[in-house]
């Protein structure tokens, strides 16, 4: 192994630890561009699982532990939302670099914090948008850099699930998770419209919020058995952001809906062209067009689908090591949290929110 290898510490050994993100660093490590040093959860048994799984030398139950260690350069916060902020502050504080998952905090407050906190450090801050890394996303975006749908007007995206309550975790408690669909996969299908639309100032948001299915016993979930008891977010929320250069967003998302099927894509208009894009099938993605006096569907052919978690962990160790910026800012991060944020409170309030 290179002894140049960035030094990595995972800070959550969970399911998105261990599926995803531990993987991607593995597969690193053997590269020789990085070397995992150490692991933290609260799970004692989880972490030592982890830890021997991935052939990682150190293993604590307290992350401060953890950051304590001078040899290690940067950590990944793979942990609940309710977590994000202290672990990632400490983290920059203690003179690391940061990917944190998304979203990048509860609430955009606990957000700004966070990028404070990076700016004080003079430390990288990158947030776990993975699914921009997607080959059918890069596509889109250049084909909108490229100038081949004009001026980007309006953006549709569905994150919607038919009955796809979580059964474990904490996605069904507000207190930890800050929200429900809209927080969860919601601000996937919203970072990607954001960021095919330029990320512009928003000026409006208006939202309504529903549980309708969560707080029911006895339904049938396709993901396994939640509890009602427990379920304390939405299952379904509709938002309607404008912005000041006159784009506007619909944002759909849902846990349990009574749909045909799940839905998950993006759909951008354009003066000169639209796309229509599934993140997580390239062989959806369709740009429509007039050309030559004809209208036109096109599909892209030969994109093969990538793993998002590797293309984005090897951008975050690309930008720490040719000093470079990371690919998805905290700042853009916190613009998803604050129009999270501001279609909760149109919810709660019933008023237009003003930003």
């Amino acid at each position: 192994m290179s002894n140049n290898a960035l030094r990595i510490g995972l800070i959550g050994a969970g399911a998105i630890a261990q599926n995803y993100q531990l993987p991607a660093f593995r597969k690193l490590q053997n590269d020789g561009s990085v070397r995992l040093v150490a692991v933290a959860d609260i799970d004692e048994a989880r972490v030592a699982s982890a830890a021997q799984r991935f052939q990682i030398p150190n293993a604590f139950t307290d992350y401060r532990d953890l950051l304590a260690l001078d040899e290690i350069d940067a950590v990944s916060v793979c942990t609940p939302n309710d977590v994000h902020k202290v672990s990632t502050i400490d983290a920059l504080a203690a003179g690391k670099h940061v990917l944190v998952e998304k979203p990048i905090a509860l609430n955009a407050i606990e957000g700004a914090e966070m990028i404070d906190a990076a700016n004080r450090a003079g430390k990288k801050l990158q947030v776990g948008m993975c699914m921009r890394f997607g080959v059918g996303p890069q596509a889109v975006k250049r084909f909108v850099d490229d100038g081949r749908l004009g001026e980007i007007y309006h953006a549709r995206c569905h994150a919607l699930r038919r009955r796809g309550i979580p059964a474990s975790g904490v996605f069904t408690q507000k207190d930890k998770q800050g929200g429900g669909p809209l927080i969860d996969v919601g601000v996937h299908v919203l970072d990607l419209s954001l960021w095919f639309l330029g990320f512009p100032e928003p000026s409006a948001v208006s939202g309504q919020t529903f549980t309708k299915f969560g707080r029911r016993a006895g339904l049938v979930g396709l993901r396994g058995n939640w509890d009602p008891s427990i379920y304390s977010v939405e299952d379904y929320a509709v938002g309607m952001i404008r912005f000041k250069n006159g784009a506007s967003i619909v944002l759909e998302s849902s846990f349990a809906s009574n749909i045909e099927k799940d839905e998950f894509y993006t759909q951008i208009m354009g003066t000169e062209g639209g796309a229509y894009l599934n993140p997580g099938d390239p062989s959806q993605l369709k740009i429509f067009r007039e050309e030559s006096g004809v209208l036109t569907d096109t599909t892209p052919f030969g994109l093969k689908p990538n793993l998002w978690h590797e293309a984005q962990i090897e951008s975050f160790v690309r930008a720490i090591r040719t000093d470079s910026p990371v690919e998805v800012p905290g700042e853009q991060a916190l613009m998803v949290s604050r129009l999270v944020d501001a279609i909760y409170e149109s919810s709660d309030t019933g008023k237009e929110v003003r930003l």
